[in-house]
């Protein structure tokens, strides 16, 4: 018996050895879960920090691409509007000078000469005009009219009969405009 009691201590002590080598083992392992877990937050800490950066910097990159956009928009207008302005000063002293062809040749621009060339300057001219007018560019005449320095240029002054001072009495050149911007101010003769 004493066989079997000295057996049975083997055993429980084995036992005993058995069940300390597994809890230091599952200690160990859960030391070595625990380190892994951590690892693992501090990565993917990192990667939200890193993603945060990426997007705003997305962010950054998409409004400054926005704002670039406007901005070309806004200089390409700015450059097709000074374009057609310039376009259109130049033309102005073609239409005058048409029609003072036009006054040469006694007609009245409205097709009615029997003269060939006349009806050719004409229809010149009034293609040019509707031109003009399809791109913005109107002409406007103020005899009768207050004169006014931002729309007429004063050639002249001479005494009006009935006309208040400082009334448009003839206009020797029509002023045009584009979008509400004088290209060329009207000439004209003001009442003293």
């Amino acid at each position: 018996m004493a066989k079997h009691e000295a057996e049975a201590q083997q055993e429980r002590r084995e036992s005993e050895q058995s069940e300390e080598e597994v809890r230091t083992d599952s200690a160990d392992e859960g030391r070595d879960a625990a380190q892994r877990v951590e690892d693992d937050l501090d990565e993917l800490s990192t990667a939200q920090r890193e993603r945060d950066e990426y997007l705003e910097l997305a962010q950054r990159t998409r409004a400054d691409f926005d704002n670039y956009r406007k901005r070309v928009a806004k200089q390409t207008a700015e450059a097709q509007a000074r374009g057609k302005s310039e376009l259109a000063r130049e033309l102005i002293p073609v239409l005058d000078n048409l029609e003072r062809a036009l006054e040469a040749a006694g007609s009245d621009g409205g097709g009615g000469g029997s003269d060939s060339l006349a009806k050719g300057v004409t229809l010149v001219l009034e293609e040019l005009r509707s031109t003009l007018q399809r791109a913005g560019v109107e002409a406007y005449d103020p005899a009768g009219e207050a004169f006014d320095p931002a729309w007429h240029e004063a050639l002249q002054t001479r005494s009006g009969e009935g006309a208040k001072a400082g009334t448009v009495l003839e206009t020797l050149e029509k002023g045009y405009r584009l979008d509400g911007q004088v290209l060329r101010p009207a000439r004209v003769v003001v009442s003293e």
